[in-house]
Formats: structure tokens, sequence, C-alpha cells
């Protein structure tokens, strides 16, 4: 059914193979949690995620993503990962600054925190540790924003020492 939507929206097959690989980073974040997850919405949600960037490819795709989830009458669980997917979140003030609509885009279930963080340890089709991830974002972002900080939170909290 998913892999319909993609081909129902004519979803380039990179954006396909990456939230696969995405999916398969999330379940393994999810296997080691100590805590309670539901497995089939973190597989959803990694399988849908980038749903958005069939029609944008700019930071608004996870927008974009949770409407069109929305319309197909996903579950909120669902639309709200793919909505809250982008970087390590994204706080109101930072979404004023980039031009998203005043929200909070910060992750806050489990599900919603292993899926994010799972799209931060894929680059393109390829696995990626931490250090790489830092060092792409302080190349993009400066070293002293704040998203790094939550990067690094967030690793701790869901992937702990592994995957450095």
């Amino acid at each position: 059914m998913i892999f319909d939507i993609y081909e129902k929206l004519d979803c380039p097959e990179e954006v396909i193979k990456h939230c696969q690989v995405v999916e398969k980073r999330a379940l393994t974040l999810a296997r080691n949690f100590s805590l309670q997850v539901d497995m089939d919405l973190i597989k959803n949600g990694a399988l849908l995620h980038d749903v958005g960037r069939c029609q944008s490819n700019d930071i608004y795709h996870a927008i974009v993503g949770a409407k069109i989830l929305e319309k197909m009458e996903f579950s909120p669980e669902l639309t709200r990962i793919v909505e809250r997917h982008i970087g390590a979140g994204i706080p109101p003030q930072e979404a004023l600054e980039l031009g998203l609509p005043p929200k909070d885009y910060t992750p806050q279930t489990l599900e919603e925190k292993i899926v994010a963080h799972a799209d931060n340890l894929v680059h393109n089709q390829e696995e990626v540790g931490l250090k790489f991830v830092l060092k792409k974002w302080k190349k993009r972002l400066g070293a002293e924003h704040p998203s790094l900080n939550r990067l690094k939170r967030l690793h701790q909290e869901v992937a702990g020492s592994d995957f450095l």
C-alpha cells in the first residue's frame, strides 16, 4: 500500500530507496530501545517520512507530506512523524525564521524521535554515523547552530553510544 502511494504520486526512485534505508535504520534503533514503542508506526513512519518529496525538495517537504497523509486519512500519529522528522526538530522561533508556519516541529514521541534520527543517520541511501552528520550540519549551518546540540541530545536518547 505504501509503495502504491509513491507510485500514485510519481515519486522519484531515489526517495523511495532512501525511505527504505531509513526504515531499516529506524527499526534497528527501535529494537535497541528498552522502552515500549510501536514498531508498525515506526516502520510506516520511516517509509512515509519523505512522501512530501514527491512534490517539494526543500524544508517544506515535511509539511507537504503531512498534508498528503491527512488528505489520505492516515492516523494523526503517522502524520506527526512526517511533519516533525526534519533534522533534530525545529522549535517555533526557528520555524518562523525559516519561513515555516509558526509551530513546534520538534519530535515528541519515541516513535517520532526514532524516525527523525534514523533519517539523520542516512545520507541519500547510505547509513552514516553521528560524526558524519555533525560535520555535515556544521558545514551547512555553522558550528554554533542550536540544532547541533538538539542532534546530540536526540542521538543520546535514541541511540546512546551506538552508531557513532
